[in-house]
């Protein structure tokens, strides 16, 4: 959540969400993820945030029709705004769901804006919740890190599909995920740090065995291990200026809201290419970002479509900033050089809610030489 908070998008709190990945424990699930988005300062970062605020009010003020006299869910409604705004565009009735005690605030706030008659404030997770009828719109703030991030976007689908009509609409109806090539000094920062914890590990074994006779030394391995993980392998989250992007970015994932499944988003698998675009400079991994869209749907099209976007900017940060997945060594590239990669993406075997990400990079230069391939796998935590 910005450069101050672990978790990333969203006013949620919506919905507990296995993703098909076994049983979750809730009271587990609710320590590392939702009582989080419990407190108002977390809610006051994200409502700070004005692109994500301009998106979604101009996706539901320039788009009345999908509101006015129609029935709303808010999944994960946070503060209740999304919800508030459904009502104030003209919903009948918006079913605002929220999974933590942020629902006494949420229903506060609503009655302060005059709407208690419209809004229904629900306190529970998505899938244990029972609406008395269907609705005509879903709409939540569901997006972490990276998009997919806290995997919110299960307790959505449920949503879908226990609650909208076959005629409903989804906001946003549609995300994409990216991914670039990127240059940057934050690698030789993240290698010193790493050096610099290994130096005073193996002076710390050998004041431990001069100090108090104790031999540390057959710890070394899982410690530089842990390193290795938190300073070379941990994805950093980082707002990038768009003259760091230095090659073409692709589409790694596309995602229609109406027709998505959990199983779509349990493992992304692709490849793609990408050109750099700059001479003589240094190619030190990779950014990543997503962007979503409010476009109804083909039988009821937006009047006017918004889009939200975390991509690198010089003017507008979110507080989701981009995601940077750094190699070992930077890479010495030139315009015209072509980079072949292939990219998966899983959920955490340990946390449900965080993802692992690997990437295989083959680079060939535009002279026609071939540099060794290799693999890295990293962290989104």
């Amino acid at each position: 959540m910005g450069s101050s908070n672990a978790n990333g998008g969203g006013e949620r709190g919506g919905a507990l969400a296995n993703g098909g990945v076994g049983v979750v424990d809730k009271g587990v699930d609710y320590a590392n993820y939702f009582c989080t988005y419990s407190f108002l300062y977390h809610q006051k970062d994200m409502l700070s945030d004005r692109v994500r605020m301009n998106a979604y009010f101009n996706s539901i003020f320039k788009n009345k029709h999908h509101f006015l006299g129609k029935t709303v869910l808010d999944v994960g409604t946070g503060s209740g705004i999304l919800a508030i705004w459904s009502a104030q565009a003209g919903a009948r009735k918006v079913y605002a769901v929220e999974a933590t005690k942020m629902s006494e605030h949420a229903r506060n706030l609503v009655k302060a804006n005059g709407l208690e008659g419209i809004v229904e404030v629900i306190e529970g997770s998505m899938e244990d919740v029972s609406l008395p009828e269907k609705v005509d719109v879903i709409i939540s703030e569901w997006m972490g890190y990276f998009l997919l991030r806290e995997s919110m976007l299960d307790s959505v689908i449920c949503a879908r599909d226990r609650w909208l009509k076959h005629t409903g609409v989804m906001y946003p109806s549609h995300a994409r995920i990216w991914v670039a090539p990127i240059t940057s000094d934050i690698i030789d920062q993240k290698r010193n740090h790493y050096e610099g914890a290994m130096g005073e590990w193996h002076s710390f074994v050998d004041d431990t065995k001069s100090s108090y006779g104790v031999d540390m030394s057959i710890l070394t391995d899982p410690f530089r291990e842990e390193q290795r993980k938190y300073y070379l392998q941990t994805s950093l989250w980082n707002n990038l200026n768009p003259d760091q992007v230095i090659g073409t970015a692709a589409t790694v994932k596309e995602i229609d809201l109406l027709t998505t499944t959990v199983v779509d988003i349990l493992k992304l698998k692709t490849q793609f290419n990408s050109s750099i675009l700059n001479e003589d400079v240094s190619f030190d991994g990779f950014g990543g970002w997503f962007d979503v869209h409010f476009r109804g749907r083909s039988e009821s099209p937006a009047m006017s479509e918004i889009e939200l976007t975390t991509a690198p900017s010089l003017q507008y940060n979110t507080h989701w900033g981009q995601q940077v997945f750094f190699f070992n060594s930077p890479i010495r590239c030139s315009k015209g050089d072509n980079i072949n990669v292939s990219f998966m993406m899983n959920r955490s075997k340990q946390n449900h809610r965080l993802l692992e990400v690997e990437f295989g990079v083959e680079v060939k230069l535009a002279s026609g030489r071939s540099l060794q391939p290799f693999e890295k796998k990293y962290f989104i935590e």
